[in-house]
Order: C-alpha cells, then sequence, then structure tokens
C-alpha cells in the first residue's frame, strides 16, 4: 500500500483554522487497534528576505484518556485570558519595528479605529 493510501486511511475527520501566518489542523486519526485519537498541527509560514520561505510546523497528539483533563485546563487558560485581557487584539506589538513606529506609544493599545479602512474591490 501507499504512503498516501496509508495517510488516508488515518484520517477520520479534519478541520482548518486559518489565522494570519498560522494555519491549524486538527485531525482525527485511527490507531492500528481501530481507535481515535486527535492530532493539532500548528504550521507557520516564515518568509525570507528573498521572498522565498518556508513553514515550522509543530503536533500535538491528544489522546481519549487525556481529553477531560485538556479541555478543563484549556477552558480554565482561554477564560482566564480573556477575563485578564478582554477579547481585543493587540497583535501590532508583536511587529519588530512597532516601537520605531509608535515610539512613546508603543505601551498603549493600538485600536482599529487608527487605521485607515481599505476596501479592496477598489484595488
Amino acid at each position: 500500500m501507499r504512503e498516501n493510501d496509508m495517510l488516508e486511511k488515518e484520517e477520520i475527520f479534519s478541520k482548518v483554522l486559518r489565522a494570519g501566518r498560522r494555519t491549524y489542523f486538527f485531525d482525527v486519526r485511527a490507531t492500528k487497534a481501530d481507535d481515535y485519537y486527535i492530532t493539532i498541527t500548528e504550521s507557520k509560514k516564515f518568509t525570507e528576505e528573498d521572498g522565498s520561505f518556508h513553514f515550522k510546523k509543530h503536533k500535538i497528539y491528544l489522546y481519549k484518556e487525556d481529553f477531560a483533563a485538556f479541555r478543563d485546563i484549556l477552558d480554565e487558560m482561554t477564560n482566564y485570558v480573556l477575563n485578564n485581557k478582554g477579547e481585543e487584539v493587540i497583535s501590532e506589538r508583536h511587529q519588530k519595528d512597532f516601537r520605531k513606529l509608535f515610539g512613546d506609544r508603543a505601551e498603549e493599545t493600538v485600536t482599529t479605529e487608527s487605521f485607515t479602512n481599505i476596501n479592496f474591490d477598489d484595488i
């Protein structure tokens, strides 16, 4: 049996979450004993100065016996973040040149109101 046939046989159910430069793959797979487990893969795109790019991938294997504890901790952690920092995303702080662009305002939260709306249909 070819390797691709083996991979297709293992994958039972899949979902993809695209999030900017990151993509998350959620896959239900089967063990040799035909039991199910989940893999969560983060794939992050990195672009080189010459325009070429590569992906770095990280994978988590999650087995049924760990589902309840994993879900409880994930719920607790996400609730903690949302309760303490809200739902506003402050991703601009992760830009290499954030301090250069915003100087003393770097410690302030940059909101979407400070940006110009762009309609890509006009381009």
